[in-house]
């Protein structure tokens, strides 16, 4: 009798033949749920209601040496004020891009007249005071404004615009920051690090920001030189590696070939 194709119908299958197929499929949309709660931020914040929390975690800027402080000086006696005062661009009588005052390595800057101040780990409105009343010797009523003129930080990592960003004032935390650099890529990880330095030493800071608790964190509020580095996740670099897409072929083929075995 002659070898005779029948036709197939939906009887010549059984549970067997299609568990390969659902296997791949449960797989599929786990590792989809799961990327996606990667990618999310804050995670575990009530979206239901509106809550409050006290920032108890800010903690103003402490200078450091290498920093450059901007000083200007005003008084009822103006012609002596502008002693204090820079008229060129020039850091401690050397040429610079900015006009300032240069913390050295032992924390201190040199003002005219009153001479050496030890500023390091001080607040600027610490050293501002103190500058003030060092100058009730010799001005009539002084005003003194300070200001940090080398506040920046870097980002760099997998992020929309990794570089190096100027701080115009002293308050910068650490979702600013990555807005500044266009925010987190969609394949990055929601666990960063932060490198800082103080004090000589040089601290590495893991942070979660899939967690509401980065808000109130201690290095929530960055610090000036911070470093922000961005890890990127594995499907950053599945374009790029051959390995992938290898294994993906390879569970097709197999699922196919299971499908006709289990007839």
């Amino acid at each position: 009798m002659p070898y005779k194709y029948l036709p197939l119908t939906i009887t010549h299958f059984n549970m067997k033949s299609f568990l390969p197929l659902f296997c791949i499929a449960f797989c599929f949309i786990f590792y989809s749920c799961s990327s996606y709660k990667k990618t999310s931020y804050f995670q575990n914040v009530d979206l239901s209601s509106t809550t409050i929390e006290k920032i108890n975690n800010f903690s103003p800027i402490t200078i450091q040496p290498d920093d450059i402080l901007g000083i200007s000086i005003s008084s009822l006696n103006p012609e002596s004020s502008t002693i204090f005062n820079f008229t060129s661009n020039t850091v401690n009588g050397t040429n610079e891009s900015y006009g300032g005052y240069l913390v050295d390595q032992q924390g201190k800057i040199l003002l005219p007249i009153i001479g050496y101040m030890t500023v390091n780990n001080l607040t600027t409105s610490q050293i501002r005071e103190q500058i003030r009343l060092k100058l009730l010797d010799f001005l009539k009523e002084p005003v003194v404004i300070l200001k940090l003129l080398n506040f920046k930080i870097s980002i760099m990592g997998d992020v929309a615009h990794p570089g190096v960003f100027k701080v115009p004032n002293e308050r910068l935390t650490l979702t600013e920051a990555l807005s500044l650099s266009g925010d987190l890529n969609i394949t990055a990880l929601r666990q960063i690090l932060i490198i800082r330095e103080v004090d000589g030493n040089r601290k590495y800071i893991p942070v979660d920001l899939s967690k509401k608790e980065v808000f109130s964190s201690p290095y929530y509020y960055l610090k000036n030189n911070d470093l922000i580095y961005v890890k990127a996740g594995r499907s950053k670099y599945a374009a790029v590696d051959q390995t992938v897409p290898r294994i993906s072929l390879l569970l097709s083929i197999i699922s196919v070939a299971a499908i006709f075995l289990t007839r």
